[in-house]
């Protein structure tokens, strides 16, 4: 059976009703912030750049530096490749980055076949590739994607999300939250959007770009 994909706006509507009628808490989180937003992405090389980018950022930083990438035109694998360690450096890429963005340019995904594939081997696929972590797999499937039942557990964010949403004395693990998660099954993706944006309710401030 293939996997439900969130498309549109009323895409997340349906799963932010599942999501209140099935946790009360989530019917809270709904009457809190208002609609949950669409969040979605273009796909391919610049979208998976742009996860490395924001990588163990906080959201502004990630703007920024994001920001400077994308007008160095760093947004195709060739150009990475061909840009110089001082050029990458001036748009704010530690080193790690840079060389993880270069394993990325040099790993020549095939992008198309990675939206075929089911959420599970999608994330398997990136994860091989050197600076693609499970957090970063799963963005892009749940985002580029848009993979309705993905939920990646490890984001700060959505753990913090949680423990208020949930009145946790400590934030959830991320072993932890994916448990939690199992209970909103299909619709963990809009669980999520759902967690970001009662996060940036209560904190006042975003906690994914």
């Amino acid at each position: 059976m293939a996997e439900r994909v969130i498309a549109t706006a009323e895409c997340v509507a349906e799963g932010a009703a599942w999501l209140a009628g099935t946790e009360p808490r989530f019917a809270h989180a709904l009457e809190t912030t208002g609609p949950w937003p669409l969040r979605l992405r273009d796909g391919g090389f610049a979208a998976l750049a742009q996860a490395i980018v924001s990588q163990q950022l906080s959201v502004a930083s990630a703007a920024a530096i994001g920001a400077r990438v994308e007008a160095a035109g760093l947004h195709a694998p060739q150009v990475v490749l061909a840009a110089s360690d001082a050029l990458l450096s001036e748009c704010g890429l530690s080193r790690p980055k840079q060389q993880y963005l270069r394993a990325l340019a040099a790993a020549e995904l095939d992008f198309e076949a990675l939206a075929g594939l089911p959420s599970d081997e999608v994330v398997r696929r990136l994860v091989a590739v050197p600076g693609i972590g499970v957090w970063t797999a799963e963005i892009y499937a749940l985002f580029a994607l848009g993979r309705a039942d993905v939920f990646p557990a490890g984001d700060l964010a959505l753990q913090e999300g949680a423990r208020m949403l949930f009145a946790r004395d400590r934030r959830p693990t991320e072993k932890q939250l994916r448990i939690m998660a199992e209970a909103w099954s299909p619709w963990r993706g809009v669980a999520a959007r759902g967690l970001w944006a009662y996060y940036a309710e209560a904190k006042q401030r975003e906690g994914i770009r």
